[in-house]
């Protein structure tokens, strides 16, 4: 134990030193400087922090947990990303920066009006201290206890996770208050390096290792043949959550992922900070690519644990931590731990540097009219920040009862809110005569809708989505018929930066398409899911 929490600190330590060093010389004291960066971010930053915002500890821990109990049909969710960054890449961000935003409501300001951007702050923010920060704090948690053994020290699990939810708020809130998004910025990009090296790599390896008793070729075989059910990614139309339907794969899935990656402040705060076009297409497209071969780490490692253990789990978000404390030496355990330190700090940083963004540019200026300095308006973000981290920190323990699992508790509850935002945005883009009251009317009806479906009907939740999405669009496109614009919506330029785009971006998404379309040969009866 004292080796592991002395490499632990070690690399943790080192990454603080080197995130405070790079951003030492940041001007935070003005809004831009702060919450975007002062627009500085390139390709390779960006890149960074995307794959460690959405690689995170609730995304290795219930993903795999996913794995462990319905098998690679858990890839449908990250597949589905690349398709979403490509979008963001070449149809949302360039309407961004044409306009140089801040914050998505402000885009939804700009074309509908004020009480939009407040509405739509308000329900992000919501979402994100009820469910998001809890749950990145709790998955974190879990995975942290069950390495350095906190129940067997504290004898309750419960108190267990509630002391490893304290100290990660708490140094989370660090980073993210006092740092801004720079520093989130460029701690993810570090710690997606460790990410790299240790989640992507190392566990699979040894993993595999361990599953053919120290033959990795036999390790790999017994993966291939063992359990042929939990390799095939493709499920009956009719099958429940865990697992995904086929016919949702793209549908339900790509409707979920489009609105998480290219309407989520908490996503694209990082990419609306890029220094221009070029270098946000990079990022963004750069982690499609990298995204593709996620299967292999963030759901490979539970089918592995379950071929291992006969899936005598019954809290089958154990099966990722139990198999990292049983394959990993322990010289290697405490750069793990960093590994899944940074993973945690990366989403939750991510997450509560939005949440202070969208309080502070678009619900306190609906509270108080009250004229304030840039300065003023950052000490206020932080006053705020800290509040969040105090109320995650309160509610993330109590995750431990959640019946559902992680993944699919976020997703369920990313459907009510996330949904209908992309149906407004997207809506709003091409269709120039929508009215101003109609996003407020979509988001009513689509909130009942949905809830109705999701407490009346016996499906999976993912047509529920699909169809609430369904009737966004109707319902937004029937409000333009009715009663149109006045005065049809133009798409401005500002310069607020470079409109530049990069001359790659094309080949990048030919050859992220082709892998994904493999990866999914491959998981299938046509493959190892025969």
């Amino acid at each position: 134990m004292g080796f592991t929490l002395f490499s632990f600190a070690i690399v943790t330590v080192l990454v603080f030193v080197i995130s405070w060093w790079r951003t030492r010389d940041e001007d935070e004291n003005t809004a831009e400087g702060y919450f975007l960066g002062g627009r500085s971010l390139t390709g390779v930053i960006i890149f960074g922090s995307l794959m460690m915002t959405n690689l995170s500890a609730e995304q290795l821990v219930g993903r795999n947990g996913q794995g462990y109990t319905a098998g690679m049909t858990a890839m449908g969710w990250e597949s589905m990303c690349p398709i979403a960054l490509t979008l963001m890449a070449v149809f949302f961000v360039p309407k961004y920066l044409k306009r140089g935003i801040t914050t998505i409501p402000e885009f939804l300001e700009d074309r509908f009006d004020r009480s939009t951007r407040v509405l739509v702050s308000f329900i992000f923010l919501v979402a994100y201290i009820v469910t998001m920060l809890p749950l990145v704090l709790y998955a974190g948690s879990v995975a942290m206890e069950r390495i350095f053994d906190v129940t067997d020290m504290v004898g309750d699990r419960f108190l267990a996770i509630t002391i490893m939810c304290v100290l990660l708020g708490i140094i989370g809130g660090i980073y993210a208050i006092f740092g801004g998004l720079k520093a989130v910025a460029v701690s993810d990009t570090l710690n997606g390096i460790i990410f790299i090296a240790g989640a992507a790599f190392l566990i699979p390896v040894l993993a595999f290792i361990a599953l053919g008793d120290g033959n990795i070729a036999e390790g790999i075989r017994t993966f291939a043949t063992a359990s042929p059910e939990h390799l095939n990614a493709i499920q009956p139309a009719d099958a429940q959550a865990p697992y995904i339907p086929w016919p949702m794969i793209i549908v339900g899935c790509g409707i979920n992922h489009v609105s998480y990656y290219c309407t989520n402040q908490s996503i694209m705060q990082r990419v609306l900070g890029a220094v221009n076009l070029k270098e946000a297409q990079k990022g963004a497209l750069l982690s499609g690519l990298v995204l593709v071969f996620c299967p292999v780490f963030l759901v490979a490692p539970g089918i592995i644990q379950f071929i291992r253990d006969g899936g005598v789990l019954t809290d089958f978000d154990m099966a990722y931590p139990t198999l990292v404390k049983d394959i990993l030496p322990t010289p290697v355990l405490g750069f793990f731990a960093a590994v899944m330190f940074g993973a945690i700090l990366s989403s939750f940083n991510s997450v509560l540097n939005s949440s202070m963004t969208l309080f502070t540019l678009d619900i306190l200026p609906a509270i108080s009219r009250k004229e304030r300095s840039a300065p003023e308006n950052i000490a206020i973000a932080k006053r705020f920040g800290i509040f969040l981290c105090l109320a995650s920190i309160s509610i993330a323990p109590f995750l431990v009862y959640l019946p559902a699992g992680i993944s699919t508790f976020l997703n369920q509850m990313w459907g009510y809110y996330g949904v209908p935002v992309l149906a407004i945005a997207m809506m709003g883009m091409l269709n120039r005569n929508i009215p101003d009251f109609a996003p407020k009317l979509t988001i009513a009806v689509h909130i009942i809708g949905y809830g109705l479906m999701m407490n009346l009907l016996p499906f999976h939740f993912l047509y529920f989505e699909t169809a609430s999405f369904v009737l966004d669009l109707v319902l937004l496109w029937a409000c333009a018929k009715l009663k149109p614009r006045k005065t049809p919506y133009e798409l401005k330029n500002l310069e607020v930066v470079d409109m530049t785009p990069w001359k790659y971006r094309w080949p990048v998404i030919i050859v992220t398409f082709a892998v994904l379309i493999g990866m999914y040969a491959l998981f299938s009866p046509l493959g190892l899911g025969a």
